[in-house]
C-alpha cells in the first residue's frame, strides 16, 4: 500500500515539471490524473472477483502481483511520453495497478478482523494515505537533479518491484480459521450478500453517494496542492527548518491522511460508523473553510492542508468497514470494489476544478464549494443514511426471523 501512495499523492509534484518540459496545459495533464483515479476504481470489481474466486491462498497474491507489474509499466510509459495520449496510457496502466493492490489489501483486512474492521482497514489504508510522506523529498530531489523521465523510471521500478515481492506473502483467512467476532457498536450481518444482492439495496446507494461527495473534495486538494500553494503565494516561503510551505505541507498532509484512517476507524468501532462519519465530515467543512482564510500564510497553509487530509482520509476506513458489516465478509473484496468505483467518478471533478480556477484565477470559490459539500454530507448522514441503515437492519431481522420459523 505504501508503494502505490505516490501514484496519487505524489502526482502533484510532476504536474508543473511536465507543463514546463512538454508545454502541455495543466488541465490537460490533470486529465491523466483523472483517468488514473477512474481506472484505479472502476476496474476493481474485476480485481475483487478474481481475488475472491481464486481462493484465500492464490487470489490476493495473484491480483496484487499483477498490480506491481502494471505500476512499474505505467510510470515507465510516463517517462517516455512525448504526447498527451501516451501520458494517458501511463495513467491508465498505473490506475489498473493501484486498484488491484488497494482493493485486495482492504478487502483482506475486513476478512481477517471482523470485530475491529474500522481499525484494521484504517491501518491498512494508512499505508496508502501516509506512504508518500516517505518519498516527497527524494522525489523532489531527483526531479531537480535528473528530470521528470528519470524520476518516473527510478521510482516506478522501485515501487512496482516491492509490490511484486510483498504480494507473495499475502493470503486471506481459510474457512473456520478465525474465532467468532466480539460485539462492538456496529451491527454486523449474519450472512454474506453477493454483489448482485448488495446492489439492489437502497442503503448501498446512499453509501455510494456519500463516498462520491467526500472523495471529490480530497482528490481536488491532493491533485492540486502545488497549484493551491502557488496561488496563495506560499509554495516556497520558509517554514520548518527553512523548507518551503509546499514541501512541508505535502509531508504533513500525507502523515495526517495516514493517521486519520486508523484513528477514525477505531472511533467508528467504538461509537458507530455513522456517528463518526457525521463528526469527521463536519470537521472537514471547517478545514476547507480555514484554507480560504489562512492559506496566504505559510504556516496557515500547512495547518489547513493537514486538517483537510485528516478529515478526508477517514472515508477509506469507515466506508469499507461499514460496507462489510452490512453485507458480510465472504464477498467483501468484490463488494468493496463496487463501492470504491465512486472514487473514480469523483476523480473527473479534479480537472473541472482546474478549469474553474483558470477562469476565476483563484481557489477560494472551489474551496468554498468543497466546504458546502461536506456540510451537505453531514445532513445526508443524519437524514438519509441512518434511517436507511435502520430500515435495512429491520428488514434483515424480519427475513432471518421468517427463515428461522420455516426451519
Amino acid at each position: 500500500m505504501i508503494m502505490i501512495a505516490n501514484l496519487q499523492y505524489g502526482w502533484t509534484l510532476f504536474v508543473l515539471p511536465l507543463h514546463q518540459l512538454r508545454g502541455w496545459g495543466v488541465a490537460d495533464i490533470q486529465f491523466s490524473f483523472a483517468l488514473f483515479i477512474a481506472l484505479e476504481t472502476w476496474a476493481t470489481p474485476f480485481d475483487g472477483w478474481v481475488a475472491d474466486s481464486l481462493g484465500p491462498k492464490w487470489g490476493p497474491r495473484t491480483v496484487m502481483g499483477a498490480g506491481g507489474l502494471l505500476v512499474a509499466a505505467g510510470w515507465g510509459v510516463n517517462a517516455i511520453a512525448t504526447s498527451l495520449p501516451m501520458l494517458y496510457v501511463g495513467g491508465a496502466l498505473t490506475g489498473f495497478g493501484a486498484g488491484a493492490v488497494y482493493a485486495t489489501a482492504v478487502g483482506n483486512a475486513t476478512k481477517w478482523f471482523a470485530d475491529r474492521r474500522g481499525l484494521a482497514t484504517g491501518l491498512t489504508a494508512a499505508g496508502f494515505g501516509a506512504g508518500a510522506a516517505l518519498t516527497v523529498i527524494p522525489i523532489r530531489m531527483v526531479l531537480h537533479s535528473s528530470g521528470v523521465s528519470a524520476t518516473f523510471v527510478i521510482f516506478g521500478l522501485i515501487q512496482g518491484g516491492i509490490i511484486l515481492i510483498a504480494s507473495q506473502f499475502i493470503r486471506a483467512p481459510f474457512q473456520g480459521e478465525l474465532p467468532p467476532p466480539k460485539p462492538n457498536a456496529n451491527q454486523s450481518t449474519a450472512r454474506s450478500y453477493t454483489s448482485g444482492e448488495m446492489l439492489r439495496t437502497p442503503v448501498f446507494w446512499v453509501l455510494y453517494l456519500l463516498f462520491l461527495l467526500m472523495a471529490a473534495g480530497g482528490l481536488i486538494a491532493a491533485g492540486n496542492m502545488a497549484s493551491i500553494a502557488k496561488a496563495y503565494g506560499v509554495a516556497d516561503m520558509p517554514t520548518l527548518f527553512g523548507a518551503g510551505a509546499l514541501a512541508v505541507g505535502l509531508i504533513f498532509a500525507n502523515v495526517m491522511n495516514g493517521v486519520a484512517r486508523p484513528l477514525f476507524g477505531a472511533v467508528g468501532d467504538k461509537i458507530g460508523h455513522t456517528n463518526t462519519m457525521a463528526l469527521s465530515f463536519g470537521l472537514g467543512a471547517i478545514a476547507y473553510f480555514l484554507m480560504t482564510v489562512l492559506g496566504s500564510n505559510p504556516w496557515g497553509f500547512v495547518v489547513s492542508i493537514g486538517l483537510i487530509f485528516v478529515c478526508w482520509g477517514q472515508i477509506f476506513s469507515l466506508f469499507p468497514a461499514f460496507c462489510t458489516d452490512l453485507f458480510g465478509p465472504k464477498y467483501a473484496t468484490t463488494n468493496l470494489s463496487f463501492l470504491y468505483t465512486s472514487k473514480g467518478a469523483a476523480g473527473f471533478l479534479v480537472p473541472i476544478a482546474a478549469f474553474v480556477v483558470a477562469r476565476t484565477h483563484n481557489w477560494t470559490d472551489v474551496l468554498l464549494l468543497t466546504t458546502g459539500i461536506n456540510i451537505l454530507a453531514v445532513v445526508l448522514v443524519w437524514l438519509v443514511l441512518k434511517p436507511a441503515e435502520a430500515s435495512y437492519h429491520a428488514h434483515q431481522h424480519k427475513v432471518d426471523g421468517a427463515a428461522s420459523a420455516a426451519e
